[in-house]
């Protein structure tokens, strides 16, 4: 019987900084092979537990127990580096020069697939974005039987996150990872761990396994809830008479009553709706006419004009340095195009949230900090405070006098999220909105952009959230065209998937009938040298006759049919995953599906190829 083998424990660590305590008390095992997902909303203390675990930092309370000889890689979420360093230098950094030697090769692969081309580029040069790629790229290059990453998907394209997926499954270490990514997690988690007010949960299954199993907590949770109430009700109404007595039994019953009060509800995260309101609207929007932008020599956006529509849902997307970012200020009037015009419509709002946050004085409340926007705002559901539209983001009323300085990275996205919101924008422009924001912040945002009555455009490489926003694609490749496609995220992805089948398809027939002509020419050059030679033998030795057999023929009469039926069949599974966006595990298995029948169309494809010209060989055709 196969026994897991344990790499390290963590015994009742706890950690608190101020009078925040973050982790209380809570344990936790891993696991040779296992893929951890840790998940819970910004502040809650996720980077925490990796640096704890990581031995980057020690508990208040508790203890972790680690493995003889074992060794951990970790990204942090904002690496730190020498700037004098360069790229190889820094990604080598602790390795032996015979380690080096032998892991170059493979570090300059990573490097150049994080797109990081200039290995000798100091590190003090280069971009946050580009610093991190540098840092995954020497924790995947290092051994580990542990490796540790912070927000892997943050600052990568969506190429390049499909990629690392697969090199995490590949691994065969175990792996603890911070992610918002839901796809990401899916497919490369196989438990999944919630930090949760101090307390931590834990799931053996991906993401979609563990929405379901975590409803069925709460489920429990809430029941447990509602007869501890009733109990609650009935000690307080016994209470209230007053005791006769103080006997043993009155005075256990006392200490019952006030545990039961001492004792929290669980919380409902999940239940907590934002809604704001926008400014009216006109006819003209956004139009941008033969637009074009450059930055000294090199051109970003290329003789572009579209009309923004009032309901449209935008996704932009392509590898860094693309000029994503730089469309998006464009549309927002913050850049001028070098060439053709921008113009945008007198009544229009714009909310741009740009990957920076704006400058925040963090001395100031966070509730001060949202005032100076507003001080209420009027919503479908009528006019509420600034307070009160803090706590439905997951601000509750006992943190709103809380500094702003002593909010972690992702509280201050999210702070800095709802003060955009609560400008009452008619035009989102959102530039990586998913970077640092926490699972539960991104489904309440998706769920505000559900009802917002004006045009959304994002710039995002998480491909979950572009699914669930977006109805038409943008796509950047570097070269200054700007390709449109309709549809969410992975309505792009099969388009693209059907063209390389399609050009695959053509390349293997005009292969075929290169190697036809090629062929033959050799076939008559030697029936000429073989001509005397085959005539003065006794009868002539003939060529089997080209034909089809019985089970070819039957293959081209139904081979139009079948691609026709595969076709279809891929359209039918399109519409249930667009009906299905939601349902994680419903999705996964239309993905599997779909993937079963683009192999068959592919494999049809090629074989249509195929029976088409042998039928023009001979004549069936």
């Amino acid at each position: 019987m196969y026994r897991q083998v344990n790499l390290l424990s963590a015994e009742k660590i706890s950690k608190a900084y101020s009078e925040k305590i973050l982790l209380n008390q809570i344990s936790l095992g891993i696991n040779e092979g296992e893929k951890i997902g840790l998940i819970g909303i910004n502040g809650t203390g996720k980077s925490t537990l990796l640096k704890l675990i990581a031995g980057q930092e020690t508990p208040d309370e508790g203890r972790i127990i680690k493995a003889n000889g074992l060794r951990i890689e970790f990204l942090p979420q904002n690496p730190s580096f020498a700037g004098d360093a360069t790229v190889l230098e820094q990604v080598f950094a602790g390795m032996s020069p015979a380690a080096r030697e032998m892991a170059e090769y493979e570090a300059k692969t990573l490097l150049t697939r994080l797109g990081i081309m200039d290995f000798d580029a100091k590190i003090g040069t280069l971009s946050g974005g580009q610093k991190k790629r540098v840092a995954m790229a020497s924790a995947l290059t290092h051994p580990a039987d542990l490796l540790i990453l912070d927000e892997p998907t943050n600052h990568i394209d969506n190429s390049v996150v499909d990629w690392l997926e697969k090199i995490l499954n590949s691994r065969r270490g175990s792996l603890l990872m911070v992610t918002h990514d839901r796809y990401f997690l899916d497919r490369v988690a196989n438990r999944i761990i919630e930090l949760d007010n101090g307390r931590l949960f834990s799931y053996q299954a991906n993401y979609s396994k563990f929405l379901e199993m975590k409803a069925e907590r709460e489920e429990l949770e809430q029941a447990s809830e509602r007869k501890r109430q009733n109990l609650y009700r009935s000690e307080l109404a016994w209470i209230r008479q007053g005791a006769q007595a103080r006997s043993t039994k009155q005075k256990a019953r006392i200490d019952r009553f006030d545990k039961l009060a001492d004792e929290k509800a669980p919380s409902a995260y999940e239940n907590i709706e934002i809604k704001a309101g926008s400014a009216r609207l006109g006819k003209k929007i956004v139009e941008l006419s033969h637009a074009g932008k450059s930055y000294e020599d090199k051109l970003i956006i290329k003789d572009f004009s579209y009309i923004m529509l009032r309901d449209d849902r935008i996704g932009i997307i392509g590898p860094n340095g693309a000029g994503k970012s730089t469309l998006l200020r464009l549309m927002a009037g913050i850049l001028p195009p070098d060439q053709g015009s921008v113009d945008i419509g007198d009544t229009v709002k714009t909310g741009f949230f740009t990957q920076e946050n704006e400058e925040m004085d963090e001395t100031r409340k966070i509730i001060e900090y949202i005032r100076d926007e507003a001080e209420y705002i009027t919503t479908p559901d009528g006019t509420i405070s600034a307070s009160q539209l803090l706590e439905r983001f997951l601000f509750p009323s006992s943190a709103q006098w809380t500094p702003i300085s002593k909010l972690s990275g992702g509280e201050k996205r999210r702070l800095y999220l709802l003060r955009i919101l609560m400008g009452a924008p008619n035009i989102l422009l959102l530039d990586e909105p998913t970077n640092d924001l926490d699972i539960q912040t991104l489904a309440i945002l998706e769920s505000y952009l559900d009802d917002f009555p004006g045009a959304v455009v994002v710039v995002s490489h998480d491909r979950y959230f572009l699914d669930r926003v977006s109805e038409k694609i943008f796509l950047l490749e570097g070269s200054g065209e700007v390709e449109r496609f309709e549809g969410n995220y992975s309505w792009y992805a099969d388009t693209v998937r059907q063209r390389a089948a399609a050009d695959k398809a053509a390349e293997a027939k005009t292969a075929g009938g290169a190697g036809t002509k090629a062929a033959s020419s050799v076939d008559s050059a030697a029936s000429g040298m073989n001509a005397s030679k085959e005539s003065s033998t006794s009868g002539f030795r003939k060529n089997r006759p080209l034909k089809f057999t019985f089970k070819e023929q039957k293959e081209f009469e139904q081979i139009d049919d079948l691609i026709a039926g595969l076709e279809s069949k891929i359209g039918d599974t399109d519409a249930q995953m667009a009906a299905a966006a939601t349902d994680f595990t419903r999705l996964q298995e239309l993905i599997s599906s779909k993937a079963l029948l683009e192999k068959q169309l592919e494999e049809a494809l090629e074989r249509w190829v195929y029976l088409n010209e042998l039928a023009e060989k001979i004549g069936q055709k």
